[in-house]
């Protein structure tokens, strides 16, 4: 995923954060920067799930999308990437 340095991206699934409205939002309302309205609600991540799962759930999209030409490369890509955001990085 090649995403340019000016366009934030959601530090759990790595969506594109093009508008504010898609921001997360912290324990006491204000926008949370790092993650996206699908993954963080109230200063918490929704649902438990665990990065390979997140993977299982985002590549079906990112290849509807057409991000990737197919499950095989979007999980491959993902594997690679989802380590390097926030909520992954050990």
């Amino acid at each position: 995923m090649n995403h340019s340095m000016t366009t934030k991206i959601c530090q759990s699934c790595a969506m594109p954060l093009t508008d504010k409205k898609m921001f997360g939002t912290n324990q006491d309302g204000s926008k949370n920067e790092d993650y996206c309205i699908y993954c963080y609600k109230d200063g918490a991540f929704l649902g438990n799930s665990t990065m390979e799962q997140m993977i299982d759930f985002c590549a079906p999209i990112c290849v509807k999308e057409g991000v990737y030409p197919d499950m095989e490369a979007a999980k491959a890509d993902m594997m690679k990437y989802f380590p390097k955001l926030k909520r992954w990085a050990k």
